[in-house]
């Protein structure tokens, strides 16, 4: 049985030519919409579509792709709301230190002291670093950057994270 793994929605067209706007949801956006590379688009109701990259830009806070056999507005406007997925055989290797975002939502957070911070829910890319939401279980979100200092241990088998809260960090 195959695993998918979401790399981004299609939420709109874009210009005349086929362009397809994306709200990326993938940790590798250079590497995974490089020309050539191959995704496959899901639609509820219909059969998945094998998609060959084009070509790809940034424009504002999404991305831009086209498709191989696809140059003009009318061939893609169904694909509108559309998920592009991979298959786990097209995830990289990864070096050390370094997660897939599916690897690190629904991790427990824990502190070097043993307290119990809650789970991981979503991650924020802002800039310098990936800050991870954990939401306790009274319901109160905490962001822990993902940086040296803080995050200490990171067990993908045990699904569990130990850090080093600085100070006014859980505050």
């Amino acid at each position: 049985m195959e695993k998918w793994f979401n790399v981004g929605k299609i939420v709109n067209t874009h210009g005349i030519k086929g362009e397809l706007k994306v709200l990326s949801m993938t940790d590798f956006p250079e590497e995974r919409y490089q020309k050539g590379n191959e995704l496959t688009l899901f639609i509820e109701g219909k059969e998945p579509k094998s998609l060959m990259i084009a070509s790809y830009r940034k424009h504002k806070n999404f991305v831009l792709l086209m498709f191989e056999g696809y140059s003009d507005i009318n061939e893609v406007e169904g694909f509108k709301q559309g998920i592009l997925k991979v298959d786990e055989s097209q995830l990289q290797d990864l070096d050390e230190g370094e997660f897939y975002f599916h690897e690190i939502i629904g991790c427990v957070v824990r502190t070097t002291s043993g307290e119990e911070l809650g789970v991981v829910k979503e991650i924020l890319s802002p800039g310098a670093n990936d800050v991870w939401v954990v939401k306790a279980p009274r319901g109160k979100e905490h962001l822990i950057p993902y940086i040296e200092d803080i995050v200490k241990k990171v067990d993908i088998a045990q699904k569990e994270i130990i850090i080093e809260p600085m100070e006014g960090l859980l505050s």
